[in-house]
């Protein structure tokens, strides 16, 4: 049986770090309450310091709002940060501070991170960003993913850990296939 793909390719809409025209594309679907993508997130901060640009990592949301009621909320405050042009400021904030996702807490982060305050609070509950949010969500699904942290790697759902050699292992795979390689 072959591994789920990605059901919505990754554009320039996507949050991404690291170069489009990168060897290796690793997507993670997330929650900002889930402490397992908190954690996942040590793993690809060293693969991308290890890698540089031959990877280029995509975040979408992909909150799981039935065991993480604040998950969704600190979404759409990230989406609202990227509205401003901060979206990856407050995304490392909402985990850093993960176990206070609040509406008071958010709009304090917005203040910490330099965001303008009135704005981020109308940006939040916007269209806009709900729209985003649901996007990541339901391709998320469409995709095959049912938990957080998800990856795939240059399309493919990975099957294996989020830890750093399991993850590592993957791309040194992609790597080593890709044309050139040889």
């Amino acid at each position: 049986m072959t591994a789920p793909t990605l059901a919505t390719p990754v554009t320039d809409d996507d949050h991404a770090q690291g170069p489009a025209t990168a060897a290796v594309t690793l997507v993670l679907y997330g929650d900002y309450e889930c402490p397992y993508t908190r954690l996942s997130l040590h793993s690809v901060h060293q693969l991308q310091r290890e890698y540089h640009d031959n990877l280029r990592f995509v975040f979408r949301h992909f909150p799981l709002e039935e065991i993480h009621p604040h998950a969704r909320a600190a979404a759409q405050a990230a989406e609202a940060a990227g509205l401003q042009t901060d979206f990856w400021t407050m995304h490392e904030y909402l985990f850093a501070h993960q176990k206070a996702l609040e509406d008071v807490d958010l709009a304090e982060y917005a203040r910490a991170v330099g965001l303008e305050p009135e704005r981020f609070d109308r940006d939040k509950c916007s269209a806009t960003v709900e729209i985003r949010v649901d996007r990541d969500l339901s391709s998320g699904t469409r995709a095959g993913v049912e938990g957080t942290p998800t990856f795939y790697v240059n399309g493919s759902q990975h099957d294996g850990g989020y830890d750093l050699e399991s993850l590592r292992s993957a791309i040194i795979a992609c790597l080593d296939s890709s044309p050139g390689s040889q």
